[in-house]
């Protein structure tokens, strides 16, 4: 089966040399990518099918369209002097830790060897720590639960159901409605985790992982088969009796649910696993920032405020409502607004607006004047262009305010003092390279 690998925004040129893609594989590719809950209006937001080469936007995961796969890795800066397979594994392992952070798993990515994060696609690796985490649960029983079963018996088990005994059972009195609880495995949370091997089972290429799937499915086989579509989400309930099971109930979400979506189709199509950079970058800075506030009196809270802009002056109604990425409170007063952005800047010395859209900085003046917060910050993913050091870029003020629009960015390619360096960031340490403070002319060109 052809696979290829392809990191966003970079494309794949069409060929039958190394590094290129059949023409044919291309086209049934971007046809299954057209019908992704991300691709837009125009049918591009995952794949541009232009003249000459496949290019990735802003969406990573896999596309798997019969015979061919592709895997869209994001554009995370390593270390240069590697091969590209080395380097695809470091992305690929920075990739699953982002998705740990953001979903609140516990992953050990040093179980997987250095030659499977080369060589395995990141669809592969998550089903193969899926399958893991999932026959580890397993061995210690599967999860049970009281349901409430109706059944016509000829002995009183449980209560008598009065109305359906006299309505069902009038001329037959031989036969005992009864409404009893019943301890059994055919839970909504069994049958999502059933539907979730099925699933992977369509998925997955690997042999390693579609043994493991078979042994799993076998597990399962006294388990209702239900369609992703019909699976009762609603009606799992996590408490102490199964909480070792909320990580896998997690990854099922990430298999099955629409956030991370799946597209099926009918001839031409395929599966796919996909997923925006922007919401899981901002996902995973949240939860890492509000672990770094720990113990310091600020609290946190991930798409919170909700204020609005506007409201109609006619019938009151308010319009164009906010939701900041992050918000940042001290004794219930709103103290820093945190947006991030999965965007690449540049150095003052290349642009002085640093790639800084001007949509961008309105939206934080939007919030500057609503939520009263006296610092606001745009936070992006750190690049080797910037320098070595990830920390505030550039401070400006706003016009006629006090308060403070700055540019930060943070190297997710390295975690190893990125709590320290977002706790830093936000109690105000900053770096002696910091660009002088300026201030920004609301009726300047931005």
């Amino acid at each position: 089966m052809p696979a290829y690998t392809v990191r966003e925004w970079d494309k794949l040129a069409y060929g039958e040399g190394k590094g290129q893609i059949a023409a044919r594989h291309a086209d049934r590719l971007a046809g299954l990518a057209a019908h992704s809950a991300f691709a837009g209006r125009g049918g591009s937001g995952v794949l541009e099918h232009g003249r000459h080469a496949l290019r990735a936007r802003g969406v990573v995961g896999i596309l798997a369209a019969g015979d061919v796969s592709l895997e869209i890795l994001p554009k995370i800066d390593v270390a240069p002097g590697e091969t590209t397979d080395h380097q695809n594994a470091a992305i690929r392992k920075r990739l699953v830790h982002m998705l740990a952070v953001a979903l609140d798993l516990k992953i050990d990515l040093g179980v997987i060897t250095d030659l499977a994060w080369q060589r395995e696609t990141l669809l592969e690796i998550l089903i193969r720590i899926f399958c893991g985490k999932l026959t580890e649960a397993l061995r210690k029983g599967m999860p049970r639960r009281y349901v409430i079963r109706e059944e016509d018996l000829p002995t009183l088990r449980g209560q008598l159901d009065i109305t359906r005994q006299f309505t069902g059972h009038a001329v037959n009195p031989s036969r005992l409605a009864c409404r009893f609880d019943l301890l059994s495995e055919d839970t909504p949370l069994n049958r999502i985790m059933k539907a979730a091997v099925v699933c992977l089972a369509r998925l997955s290429r690997r042999a390693a992982n579609q043994q493991r799937l078979r042994e799993l499915a076998f597990v399962y086989a006294n388990i209702t088969d239900v369609p992703v579509s019909a699976l009762r989400w609603d009606q799992v309930v996590i408490d102490r009796t199964n909480r070792s099971w909320q990580e896998l109930f997690a990854m099922t979400r990430l298999f099955l649910q629409d956030r991370y979506q799946t597209t099926t189709g009918g001839a031409g199509r395929g599966t796919a696993m996909l997923f925006e950079m922007n919401a899981l970058f901002e996902e995973y800075v949240g939860r890492l920032i509000a672990r770094a506030l720990a113990g310091t009196g600020l609290t946190v809270s991930l798409q919170s405020g909700r204020l609005f802009c506007l409201s109609a002056q006619d019938s009151g109604r308010a319009l164009f409502q906010t939701r900041p990425d992050i918000l940042i409170r001290q004794g219930g007063t709103v103290t820093h607004v945190i947006d991030t952005k999965w965007k690449r800047i540049s150095a003052r010395i290349d642009d002085p607006k640093q790639g800084v859209s001007q949509a961008d900085v309105y939206q934080m003046m939007a919030y500057a004047q609503l939520y009263r917060a006296p610092r606001l910050t745009l936070l992006y993913p750190h690049h080797p262009g910037l320098g070595a050091e990830d920390t505030v870029r550039t401070r400006y003020r706003i016009t006629g305010h006090t308060t403070t629009l700055e540019t930060a960015s943070i190297d997710v390619s390295n975690s190893s003092q990125m709590l320290a360096k977002l706790r830093g960031l936000i109690i105000g340490e900053t770096s002696p390279s910091l660009t002088t403070a300026k201030t920004f002319n609301q009726n300047a060109s931005t």
